[in-house]
């Protein structure tokens, strides 16, 4: 049986998504600089700011930030892909990680903002 061909995706055009990917994330760079500075600000000025939400703004900021550098990673990752199927299966890798991440994301969250709660109740 003939194997089907490989469709090849041109050096040029990876070159083209590898700069375009550091472009993106040396603004990325940026924002997330200035939202901490922002972030920082609040914390500082608002004293009745609970210990706890802090904590929940600071884990919620650094998962952000954790999945936004994934994501530049992947495309970083497809940006030098040779083929369709080398494509195809960084982008089911990745999305398996992420799906795992995500979950625990959202546990440890619920279980911050759940602890969060119980102290406002007392």
């Amino acid at each position: 049986m003939p194997e089907t061909p490989q469709f090849e995706i041109p050096a040029a055009v990876r070159e083209l998504a590898e700069r375009n990917v550091e472009q993106a994330r040396a603004a990325y760079a940026q924002l997330m600089d200035m939202a901490k500075q922002a972030q920082e600000m609040v914390a500082k000025s608002s004293g009745a700011m609970a210990a706890g939400t802090v904590e929940i703004q600071n884990r919620t900021m650094r998962y952000a930030q954790e999945n936004i550098n994934a994501s530049f990673a992947l495309a970083a990752e497809l940006a030098r892909a040779k083929d369709l199927k080398d494509y195809l299966e960084i982008q089911t890798r990745f999305a398996q990680r992420q799906i795992k991440i995500y979950t625990e994301q959202a546990q440890e969250l619920g279980r911050l903002m759940s602890e969060l709660a119980q102290k406002s109740q007392r």
